[in-house]
């Protein structure tokens, strides 16, 4: 089963929102990924501000998006008066999200830009604001064609898992059978931010007996 990535015949610029970029820089390779997309990669400042705290300071996530930074592979964009509108409406709302969240969407919104998110409630507001129009996941930069090229031998695979199990990535119910056959049954159940993870966790640990069966 292939694990395919929405992003992939489209060039149009993506907004990542903090959790992605969370993601990227637990998964180990963020800095390769983000540089192998073909895709220009805004960033609204209020993201960078979300970073930029105690807690992302110790990780290395800080230092992770500023040299990302320093070398022009981010551009970061402040909010106009029209994303500033979106942004505060969002963060008001009765379903309000974080500010990073609502700042990828309020940017994407203004710009015709594609977001980036992976939380149900975040992709759901980006829906209803961008006229039906999905968001994107963290997955489908993992798994872009340019960046399986540019992460070769298995190196992309290592970079979902670790985003799953180091970044707890979530991934969308559809394609979790595909990120399953992609790093096996034996990590997945190292993955709890899977859907369905503890319905699943049983069939993948009887498949995992099965395949250690099978290797003796």
């Amino acid at each position: 089963m292939t694990c395919l990535s929405s992003l992939a015949d489209t060039l149009t610029p993506i907004v990542p929102d903090t959790s992605v970029l969370i993601n990227l820089h637990a998964c180990s390779f963020g800095e390769r990924v983000l540089c192998s997309l073909p895709n220009e990669i805004v960033v609204p400042e209020i993201v960078i501000a979300e970073l930029d705290h105690e807690t992302s300071h110790a990780n290395g996530e800080n230092d992770f998006i500023q040299n990302l930074i320093s070398r022009n592979f981010i551009k970061v964009v402040p909010l106009d008066d029209e994303a500033y509108r979106i942004f505060e409406a969002l963060i008001t709302s009765p379903c309000s999200l974080d500010d990073g969240e609502a700042a990828a969407i309020a940017v994407a919104a203004t710009r015709g830009f594609v977001p980036v998110i992976d939380e149900r409630k975040g992709r759901a507001q980006a829906e209803a604001v961008m006229h039906g129009q999905s968001a994107a996941w963290s997955l489908d930069l993992l798994v872009h064609p340019a960046v399986q090229a540019g992460l070769p031998d298995g190196a992309y695979v290592e970079a979902v898992y670790m985003a799953l199990s180091e970044g707890r990535m979530r991934v969308d119910e559809e394609r979790c059978d595909a990120v399953v056959a992609l790093i096996g049954v034996e990590r997945a159940i190292r993955c709890t931010s899977l859907p369905g993870f503890r319905s699943r966790q049983q069939i993948w640990a009887s498949q995992t007996g099965s395949v250690k069966q099978a290797s003796k």
